[in-house]
C-alpha cells in the first residue's frame, strides 16, 4: 500500500463527450486529438502519465485520466502559458455534463499496486 497524500499525487479528470452533430467520424477524431495533445504534453513537469479511457457502456464517453506528482505541478502547468495550447486538440469534445465542470481535480488518499 502506498499512501497517496504523502507523496501529494493527484490525478486529473477531464470529461469528454462525442455528439451525433461532431459527425461519424468523431471518434476516431477524439483519439488522434488525444495522441495531439498527449505528444505536446511530453516532457512536462510534474505529469506522470495520462490515459485515455471509454465507457463501454456509453461509448459516446470518454475521459482523460491524468496522474501527477502533486497539486502544485498541475496547478503550475495549468495556469502556465502553455496549457491551453497543449489540450487544444480535445477542447471542442469537453463535456461539462457530468457534474457541471469539464474536467475534476482528485487528491490520492491511498493505493494498492502490485
Amino acid at each position: 500500500m502506498s499512501v497517496g497524500a504523502e507523496r501529494g499525487t493527484v490525478r486529473v479528470v477531464i470529461y469528454l463527450r462525442v455528439t451525433d452533430e461532431q459527425g461519424p467520424g468523431a471518434v476516431e477524431e477524439l483519439v488522434r486529438a488525444y495522441h495531439e495533445a498527449s505528444k505536446a504534453l511530453q516532457g512536462t513537469p510534474g505529469l506522470l502519465r495520462n490515459e485515455l479511457l471509454r465507457d463501454p457502456q456509453q461509448p459516446v464517453l470518454f475521459a482523460v485520466l491524468s496522474e501527477w506528482e502533486d497539486r502544485h505541478s498541475f496547478l503550475e502547468w495549468e495556469e502556465g502559458v502553455r496549457h491551453k495550447g497543449q489540450t487544444a486538440p480535445i477542447r471542442k469534445f469537453a463535456d461539462a455534463r457530468s457534474a457541471g465542470m469539464s474536467f475534476a481535480v482528485y487528491d490520492v488518499v491511498a493505493a494498492y499496486s502490485e
